[in-house]
């Protein structure tokens, strides 16, 4: 349920907006239009809040896990390939209010997922603090200068989040659309793996460079990851206000370091975050996802994050053990089964939420969906769990309390 100190802000935001824009676009209109509804929605939420939003909290009582998925809009959906044939280019798809909002929903509108997460990318604020980025279609993010110098991070600015004015219009629309039926999912990329894109200047297999620096120019990358640690705070919190009501972040590259060395070098920004952001919104739920955490489960649990995110290579019974009874868990079903036979997806489904137990678990993909995944086998995936029951998968059983591991 949104606090009233953010209801009263994203309703005089919106108004600010309203009054602010240009009538003469078509585009301007539709969202004049749709954003008039923003305060009639959030005043009106219902007081039981989503299911999502209760398994994060580690609610008991409840009837099945929520789930989503990440990556659940996109390339493999027939209606995105539409539309990206009509807009080429990704930086357009992501950073346009209409459009963002519109992708964002279309996994909405065909699977009715518990959990509608935000269409956008973890590289978004990055101009919105001096670093300029573009998308080329065969090396993906490119940034031609990047950060490895002290004055390079000297020449960073605060975050400046009306250059992201896109994402809250987009927010604040979503969270109308979905009218209280699931919960809204914003996200941020963690300072570490922000930093391997500013200082590699794009994607890498090695991170020779950012990990060197961890070496001959530490201070420098501290530098850069505290200013990351900032921004990405704040931009959490604007995600919020806008209407926002789970944040995952996403440590995508954290698995690349050693467990000491990912101890010393992303751990501490993230746990930075997540501190100014309980302190701030401490209503909202925070979710941690390391790709490759199999070695990091007991480093991340003193983070104060409400759910830790596990990839498909932890055995979620397992992974429950280690992580404990009073954090939350999310996934981990491997997106290659969306391509088995749909009863041995089933099957899969059925394994992971009896393993995860019945409180605490946010049903979910291990990683992102894959392309050419067939949609037929999202929309099972999605049918499955809203048929699934606690009562009657652990009808007998006794569930003990996980203590974790020391």
């Amino acid at each position: 349920m949104v606090s009233p100190t953010t209801t009263a802000a994203a309703t005089a935001t919106a108004a600010a907006f309203l009054s602010a824009a240009p009538a003469s676009s078509s585009s301007t209109q539709r969202r004049r239009s749709r954003l008039s509804a923003i305060s009639a929605s959030l005043s009106s939420s219902s007081s039981e809040e989503p299911l999502l939003i209760r398994a994060a909290r580690g609610e008991d009582g409840l009837p099945r896990p929520p789930a989503w998925m990440m990556r659940q809009a996109g390339r493999y959906m027939t209606s995105y390939q539409a539309l990206s044939k009509r807009h080429p280019s990704f930086r357009e798809r992501s950073e346009t209010t209409d459009l963002i909002v519109e992708i964002t929903l279309q996994p909405w509108h065909a699977f009715a997922p518990d959990g509608v997460i935000l269409f956008s990318d973890i590289l978004t604020p990055l101009p919105a603090i001096g670093v300029p980025f573009d998308i080329s279609e065969s090396k993906g993010p490119v940034i031609q200068s990047p950060v490895r110098t002290e004055e390079q991070v000297r020449e960073l600015v605060p975050i400046d989040l009306d250059k992201l004015h896109f994402v809250g219009e987009s927010l604040k629309i979503l969270r109308s659309e979905i009218d209280g039926k699931a919960a809204l999912l914003g996200f941020v990329g963690a300072p570490w793996t922000i930093a391997t894109y500013v200082v590699e200047g794009g994607m890498t297999n090695t991170y020779t460079n950012i990990k060197r620096m961890c070496h001959t120019s530490p201070n420098v990358l501290r530098g850069l990851l505290s200013h990351l640690a900032g921004a990405i705070s704040d931009y959490i919190i604007y995600q919020v206000n806008s209407g926002a009501q789970c944040i995952q972040i996403f440590d995508s590259w954290g698995g690349q370091l050693p467990p000491h060395v990912w101890e010393q070098w992303s751990k501490p920004y993230i746990k930075q975050i997540v501190a100014k952001i309980k302190t701030e919104c401490p209503h909202v739920p925070l979710v941690l996802y390391i790709n490759g955490n199999g070695g990091l489960l007991e480093r991340m649990k003193d983070i104060g994050v409400d759910v830790i995110g596990l990839d498909w290579t932890v055995d979620m019974a397992d992974g429950r053990r280690r992580v404990g009874d009073g954090i939350s868990v999310q996934g981990n079903v491997d997106p290659a089964y969306l391509f088995s036979p749909l009863p041995v997806l089933t099957d899969e489904i059925h394994r992971v939420v009896k393993s995860a137990g019945p409180k605490g678990h946010i049903l979910n993909l291990g990683h992102g969906v894959l392309q050419k995944t067939p949609e037929e086998a999202v929309a099972h995936f999605f049918d499955v769990t809203r048929n699934l029951r606690y009562d009657t998968l652990f009808q007998g059983h006794v569930t003990e309390e996980l203590q974790s591991v020391a």
